[in-house]
């Protein structure tokens, strides 16, 4: 096994999300707000967003993907994300990361959008 590949053992490949934090739900809609213009289903739901880490003082730190590298709004979506979660009452800043690991893939979607792209 290469080094690239390795992680802890029982250490997830997605960082966890600050669930239980009271704008998580809040900050999670904000996101359905965003749509890839090539796909007509939000970004949550495709599952391009990875991580929604929440401190006590309200700043926000996302971790997302997007379906491939090259995909051409891949300059501006981090900031469409910032911007819808910057409008949830509560929230100080917001951070948007790209992250390429794990690969995004069809099994990360809800099964929302498959059924709306007619993968079920």
């Amino acid at each position: 096994m290469n080094a690239e590949n390795q992680h802890l053992e029982g250490q997830p490949l997605i960082k966890p999300s600050t669930t239980d934090h009271p704008l998580h739900e809040a900050i999670t809609e904000a996101c359905r707000t965003v749509h890839d213009p090539e796909i007509p289903v939000n970004i949550f739901d495709l599952g391009l967003i990875y991580t929604i880490e929440i401190d006590d003082a309200g700043v926000v730190d996302i971790l997302m993907t997007l379906t491939a590298p090259g995909c051409p709004v891949a300059g501006e979506m981090p900031g469409w994300v910032e911007d819808a979660v910057m409008a949830v009452p509560g929230v100080q800043t917001a951070n948007v990361q790209l992250v390429w690991e794990p690969q995004w893939g069809m099994d990360m979607m809800s099964d929302e959008a498959r059924l709306e792209l007619g993968f079920m």
